[in-house]
């Protein structure tokens, strides 16, 4: 399963569903959007798809957010959300909590994927990958992930209007 990943879109549903559109062009099959959406309109734009959110720092307050999510068949994961695939455990969550990140290195799962830097990050500690998607919002290059975790593959895709944002 090809898991699509994306973050930090800070309530930019235009950007955020040409990231969806990108990710599902590249086979994702399940999408995660590792927080700070910012919007109900973000959310919409992950209506209709496999996807999981958590909630990011700047996501207060967090129930209506929650809400609108669960009307809109968006699962929300919150502060870390966990499943396997493939025989693969990912955890995923926004970033800005240490002792959610601590814990899942901890547990040794397989991949830890965060946003909240707004940076591409790909690093190994000790068995544990640890994935950052980049952002759409208040980045050099508007970046998505999509993550093979059969092959152990991350692909970081630029999306087309990163050429022209402001």
């Amino acid at each position: 399963m090809l898991i699509g990943v994306l973050s930090d879109s800070h309530g930019r549903a235009a950007i955020t569903v040409e990231a969806v559109r990108v990710l599902l062009d590249a086979g994702a099959e399940r999408l995660l959007h590792l927080g700070d959406v910012g919007t109900d309109e973000v959310i919409e734009a992950l209506a209709g798809v496999d996807a999981r959110i958590v909630l990011g720092n700047c996501d207060y307050p967090e129930a209506p957010l929650t809400r609108h999510a669960e009307r809109m068949g968006v699962a929300v994961d919150h502060p870390i959300g966990r499943f396997e695939v493939d025989g693969r455990t990912i955890a995923f969550t926004h970033g800005h909590l240490a002792e959610c990140m601590r814990d899942a290195l901890a547990e040794r799962v397989d991949y830890l994927l965060h946003g909240h830097t707004h940076l591409v990050r790909d690093e190994r500690v000790g068995s544990t990958r640890i994935l950052n998607p980049g952002a759409l919002f208040r980045a050099a290059r508007y970046t998505v992930g999509v993550l093979d975790p059969t092959t152990d593959q991350f692909q970081v895709i630029e999306l087309p209007s990163s050429r022209t944002h402001p």
